[in-house]
């Protein structure tokens, strides 16, 4: 009996999976010719609600709002306080995202390169170009966005201090792992494209995706834009996630391309117990003139003709009574 459910519930899953990803594909070959621009005599595809495309295989792994410490997914953050703009125009079709140009130094631009090559490896290293690209245009989504950080090495290990970080490779271990030469060369083209202005057109304003393994509770909240390689890509609704919310200028300045320091306190050890202080040997010349012959015996008693030098007193003590 437990087999059989079992089964149902994988088939499923697995047929859910598929139907997706033809519907990505299919949606996204309408909606761009094939140098990847909008085709304007097509009609204009739209993102669609999470909710439509759900339940699935998926549904059956749901994780909880702590969805960036599981492997697969991008973590959730809050939107900017600034108060979306009274003219916003809310457009539902994909439109895709403005070239990216990195605009910083020498050192900013490899610091990137690196940091956009790390997260294109561990998230997508075995994928097919297309996922590649689509992650890599999601870390440079988040750039250009204000509830992200102004800097590619900023957004793709934020977080990463602490166990709820952005990118779960960032803090789960996972970078532990020596990189295949070729993956990594192969996932730095892509990300050196990426920083010199090409574009993933059919994800859109994507700054979230997940895999098919998991489905974290954000992505009910979010307009699902795609499914490429392993994963579904997501924007916010609404005017956060058009383009005209996409506006942040990049900052400069990369911080170090490496996860960031634990923000946990260190454990510190149990102290071992102190050792007394050595006793000081007092020198015979600091012995006061009075004391320097104490413990000598008497010479008077000394040589007196007894058997014994113990008084008389104390000569019996340690005998039984009888």
């Amino acid at each position: 009996m437990f087999w059989r459910r079992f089964t149902r519930v994988q088939a499923r899953g697995l047929a859910a999976a598929a139907i997706a990803s033809l519907v990505g594909a299919g949606f996204s070959a309408h909606a761009l010719n094939s140098d990847g621009a909008i085709d304007a005599e097509k009609p204009a595809v739209s993102g669609y609600e999470a909710d439509d495309h759900f339940p699935g295989a998926a549904f059956y792994t749901a994780i909880s709002d702590e969805a960036a410490v599981s492997a697969g997914t991008t973590g959730t953050i809050a939107l900017p306080e600034t108060p979306v703009p009274a003219n916003a125009v809310i457009d539902s079709s994909i439109q895709p995202a403005a070239p990216f140009r990195l605009a910083g130094s020498s050192l900013d631009h490899a610091r990137a390169l690196q940091c956009l090559t790390t997260a294109i490896f561990y998230e997508a290293a075995s994928e097919p170009d297309d996922g590649q690209r689509a992650v890599a245009q999601v870390v440079l989504n988040r750039v250009r966005h204000p509830a992200f950080p102004a800097t590619v090495c900023g957004v793709v290990f934020q977080g990463s201090e602490k166990r709820g970080c952005q990118f779960s490779f960032a803090c789960d271990g996972a970078m532990a792992r020596v990189p295949s030469r070729t993956a990594w060369a192969r996932a730095a083209r892509v990300a050196e494209a990426a920083l010199a202005g090409s574009v993933f057109a059919p994800v859109g304003m994507a700054t979230h995706y997940h895999t098919y393994a998991v489905t974290p509770s954000w992505n009910r909240s979010l307009v699902m834009t795609g499914v490429y390689g392993a994963h579904f890509f997501h924007r916010w609704k609404g005017w956060w996630g058009m383009g005209a919310a996409f506006r942040q200028a990049y900052l400069g300045g990369e911080p170090v391309p490496a996860p960031h320091a634990s923000a946990a306190p260190p454990v510190v050890a149990a102290a071992a117990p102190a050792l007394p202080a050595p006793q000081p040997v007092t020198v015979r010349e600091a012995i006061q003139p009075a004391y320097v012959q104490s413990g000598a015996p008497v010479a008077a008693y000394a040589a007196a003709d007894t058997d014994s030098q113990i008084l008389d007193k104390w000569k019996d003590s340690g005998k039984p009574l009888r």
